[in-house]
């Protein structure tokens, strides 16, 4: 796994590193999802290149997740055990507070059905701030907020890794995970 930054929370620990989430060995990745479930662009299209047509198949079956939900289906060829579908807001569609309550109710949802299935690690992506055009700064503070009050008040997931794509993303998540009250 890729070096990158680690912070003790509770009883395990956010991690920030740079890299290809559909790699990762881990109990789930999320992925950032759209309400229809389609596995289009950015990291649902990097899951359906690499974890094959079985992941579309149980999507579909679902049907639709409600902005802010969440919900999970199997990894198909992945190495990661599931997939955990956040969606999360389109930035300019609601308010920004709605944006931010939105963003914070996926990733909630996300880290709450990890423990729903007794998964110990999970990674995430900058959910909403890819296609989806939330701003990068306010992604990190909101995720890695819900990260910090998820793994300080449960048992489940032991290991949070925010997995980003590129360098100038994976900086700014270092940035505000240095900067986070405990």
């Amino acid at each position: 796994m890729p070096e990158g930054m680690r912070r003790p929370i509770g009883n395990g620990a956010i991690e920030v590193l740079q890299g290809d989430i559909t790699a990762l060995e881990v109990d789930a990745l999320v992925n950032a999802a759209n309400s229809a479930l389609h596995l289009g662009a950015g990291v649902a299209g990097a899951i359906r290149i690499a974890g094959g047509p079985s992941i579309q198949r149980e999507c579909d079956e679902i049907g639709h997740c409600a902005v802010g939900s969440a919900v999970a289906t199997g990894a198909g060829n992945l190495p990661a055990g599931r997939v955990i579908h956040a969606v999360g807001p389109v930035w300019g569609q609601q308010s920004e507070e709605e944006s931010d309550r939105l963003l914070a109710l996926a990733c909630g949802a996300a880290l709450g059905l990890a423990e729903e299935l007794e998964l110990r690690s999970v990674a995430i992506p900058a959910i909403s701030a890819g296609t989806f055009g939330f701003p990068v700064e306010r992604a990190a503070d909101i995720l890695l907020g819900q990260a910090r009050d998820h793994l300080s008040a449960h048992q489940r997931p032991e290991r949070v890794l925010f997995c980003l794509f590129d360098g100038e993303t994976r900086e700014m998540f270092e940035k505000v995970l240095a900067e986070l009250e405990a």
